[in-house]
C-alpha cells in the first residue's frame, strides 16, 4: 500500500502517512478521529497495510488497538504471542477536534518505518507496534482508555459513560464489534514485554528555543481533571438588585482567575477548559455554571498541593458571592518517570543521529499526557521527543520539518539497537 514517490522506512514516507491519515475524519474541514467511530476503523485499516508492507503479522486487540509484531528473527508473527517478549514501538492514532495531523500519528508512522527498516535484523527480542486506540479521552471523557486496555487497568466503571450523543461506552463497543466482556482479553503481561518507546512531538517551545531537533523525556506529568459546578439562582435580569443576586457565572469568573493566579506561584499548569452556563439567556441571571480543570504537575505532590488551594478558593469564593460549589473528578493519573535504561538508550540514540556531545542530550518533562503513563503499569517507558514549529500543536497548524522527522527516525532506530545491544 506504499504510495508512489515514497519508500517505507524513510522520513518521506512517514510525513506522507500522516497526510494520509487526515481523510480519516468525522469532519470535511477539519481533523476529528474518535475512539470507535468509522473514522476509527477507517485508520485502523489503512495502518494494517503499512504494519504488513513493513513485514509484521497484524491483529486488533478487544479494546481496538492495532497491532503488529516480527519475531525475534525478523519473520512476521502474531500479536501478543507468548514466549518471546518483545519491545513495543507506537502512540496513538485518536485526535482531538480539529487537531493536527502528528500528534499521535507521527510516533504510530515512525515506529512502523524503525520496524521496516530492522525487518532483516535479528534482535534478542520480538518487536511490536502498537497503534493506541484513545489517548485523548474526546469522546467519552476518560483518557487513555486504549492503553489502560492493553496494561490491565480497564475499570468497569468506564462502561456508563456517555458520549456527546448519550451513547455509553459499552454500547459504542458493541457497534464497533467488540465485545465489552472480553475487554480484558487486551491485557499484556509484564513478563512478555522487553519495554515501551514512543516518539511523540514535543507539544511545548523548549526544543525549538533550544535549536534542537530532538530531546528524550525525563517524567510524565501527573494529572488530574475535574468537572466544578457553581449553582447560584436565576432570576430577572432587570428586576433583581445586585444586593439580591447569587450570580453563578460571576462567581465562576472569580474562580477561573483565581485558578490562574495559583498555578502561576508554582510549577504546575492549570486550565479552565471549557464553561458552560444556564440558562444562557441574555435576561436571565445565570443560576448555574459548568466549568472544566486540567490540572498538571512534575510531581503528583506539587499537583495535589494546588488542587487544595484551587478548592479552598472555590469554596470560600461560594460563600462569599452566596452560591454553592460542587467538584466531581473525572481523571487522575499518576506522574510517570522514564526508566533509566530506556532514557539512557533514547539518549545513545540521539547522540548517533544527531552526534551531539556525550551528556549534552536535552532531557525534558512532559506537562502533556501520553500513553506510556498507562504502560508504566506492565513494563518500562522510554519517550523521544521531536521538535514541533512554535510548540503548538492541538490545533490545524501543528508542523514538524522533514529533516527533524529523518533525525527523528535514524535516533529511533538506534535506541532500539541499543535496547537490543543490552539485552544481548
Amino acid at each position: 500500500m506504499t504510495t508512489i514517490g515514497t519508500t517505507i522506512g524513510t522520513a518521506e514516507w512517514v510525513m506522507a502517512r500522516c497526510d494520509d491519515l487526515t481523510r480519516h475524519s468525522a469532519r470535511p474541514d477539519a481533523l476529528e478521529r474518535v475512539y470507535l467511530s468509522p473514522e476509527h476503523a477507517q485508520a485502523n485499516t489503512a495502518v494494517r497495510a503499512w504494519m504488513l508492507d513493513a513485514g509484521l503479522d497484524t491483529e486488533t486487540d478487544a479494546a481496538g488497538n492495532i497491532w503488529g509484531r516480527r519475531a525475534a528473527d525478523g519473520t512476521p508473527q502474531r500479536p501478543g504471542t507468548p514466549g518471546e517478549p518483545a519491545l513495543v514501538l507506537g502512540s496513538h492514532l485518536d485526535t482531538v477536534p480539529d487537531a493536527g495531523r502528528y500528534d499521535g500519528m507521527l510516533g504510530v508512522m515512525l515506529a512502523i518505518a524503525v520496524a521496516h527498516r530492522l525487518r532483516d535484523v535479528p534482535l534478542p527480542f520480538a518487536l511490536e507496534v502498537v497503534g493506541f486506540s484513545d489517548e485523548e479521552g474526546t469522546r467519552f471523557g476518560k483518557a487513555l482508555l486504549g492503553s489502560c486496555a492493553a496494561s490491565g487497568q480497564w475499570d468497569p466503571g468506564w462502561w456508563e459513560q456517555t458520549d456527546a450523543e448519550g451513547v455509553t461506552l459499552r454500547e459504542a463497543f458493541a457497534r464497533f464489534g467488540l465485545a465489552p466482556e472480553r475487554v480484558s482479553d487486551a491485557a499484556r503481561r509484564p513478563e512478555d514485554l522487553v519495554g515501551y518507546l514512543e516518539a511523540h512531538i514535543e507539544q511545548g517551545p523548549v526544543l525549538e528555543s533550544a535549536d534542537l531537533p530532538l530531546g528524550y523525556v525525563t517524567t510524565i506529568a501527573g494529572a488530574r481533571r475535574f468537572v466544578l459546578t457553581v449553582t447560584g439562582e436565576a432570576r430577572h435580569a432587570g428586576g433583581t438588585p445586585f444586593s439580591r443576586r447569587r450570580d453563578a457565572l460571576v462567581a465562576a469568573a472569580h474562580l477561573v482567575t483565581r485558578i490562574e493566579e495559583l498555578a502561576r506561584a508554582t510549577d504546575c499548569l492549570a486550565t479552565v477548559g471549557d464553561l458552560r452556563v444556564e440558562p444562557g439567556a441574555v435576561n436571565v441571571i445565570p443560576g448555574r455554571a459548568e466549568l472544566t480543570l486540567d490540572l498538571r504537575g512534575r510531581t503528583d505532590t506539587g499537583r495535589d498541593a494546588l488542587w487544595e488551594q484551587i478548592a479552598a478558593a472555590g469554596h470560600d469564593i461560594a460563600r462569599e458571592r452566596g452560591v454553592t460549589f460542587e467538584v466531581a473528578e473525572t481523571h487522575r493519573a499518576p506522574s510517570t518517570a522514564c526508566a533509566g535504561r530506556m532514557r539512557a538508550a533514547v539518549v545513545t540514540g540521539i547522540e548517533k543521529a544527531t552526534r551531539v556531545p556525550s551528556g549534552a542530550v536535552l532531557g525534558l518533562w512532559s506537562p502533556a499526557g501520553h500513553d506510556g503513563m498507562a504502560m508504566d503499569a506492565v513494563t518500562d517507558v522510554g519517550m523521544l521527543f521531536v521538535r514541533c514549529r512554535d510548540g503548538i500543536s492541538h490545533h490545524p497548524d501543528e508542523h514538524v520539518d522533514p529533516e527533524d522527522v529523518a533525525v527523528a527516525l535514524d535516533a529511533f532506530t538506534a535506541a532500539v539497537l541499543a535496547l537490543a545491544e543490552e539485552a544481548r
